[in-house]
């Protein structure tokens, strides 16, 4: 069997790996003990992502004319894939958990929704919340006035009530000294 036959379906996989993927990030593990490393899969597992380690060559095989092209300066030492289906900030987000903690751990590169990122814009993408949290937080933001102004409508509409419910109150009192001075002047 040939040599190229041999790689040919780990590169179809990467291929089909990007295909599905919102973002692929590119880190460098080199220097995680186990235990670092299991804390960090297990994260990605649970948020959705999957991390693989493949050879730089195939990776670069893979990426040729593909919107993932930008990072093949970065495929050199070793290399972990992170691939995020459906969040495409999540990758880089869970990887931005343990930065602080594991030195060895660090961003080379990063293609999020079509745009090429490098470590340090990689660094402030895993610092955004999720688009759920966004959500929550612009929903909040316009409810916030909506409330306020229908809280206000309420009180206004509240003491308008009272209001006419005092002047019908009080006329009839008014309206009887009005009543007795007419007759005094004829």
């Amino acid at each position: 069997m040939a040599h190229y036959e041999v790689k040919q379906p780990v590169i179809d996989e990467i291929k089909e790996r990007l295909s599905k993927a919102e973002g692929v990030v590119l880190v460098n593990s080199r220097g995680l003990t186990v235990t670092e490393d299991t804390q960090v899969r297990k994260a990605l597992r649970e948020a959705g992502v999957d991390i693989k380690v493949y050879k730089n060559t195939l990776i670069n095989f893979a990426i040729k004319g593909t919107q993932y092209e930008p990072l093949a300066p970065h495929l050199n030492g070793p290399t972990a894939v992170v691939f995020s289906y459906e969040d495409s900030t999540s990758g880089a987000r869970t990887i931005d958990k343990f930065l602080d903690d594991m030195k060895a751990l660090e961003y080379k590169g990063g293609v999020i929704d079509g745009t090429y990122y490098d470590a340090e814009g990689l660094t402030a993408i895993g610092k955004i919340p999720s688009k759920e949290v966004l959500y929550s937080k612009l929903l909040g933001s316009l409810k916030s006035p909506m409330s306020s102004f229908a809280r206000v409508v309420k009180e206004i509409a509240k003491k308008q009530a009272e209001g006419a419910e005092a002047p019908a109150a009080e006329a009839p009192a008014a309206e009887a000294p009005a009543e007795e001075a007419a007759p005094a002047q004829q």
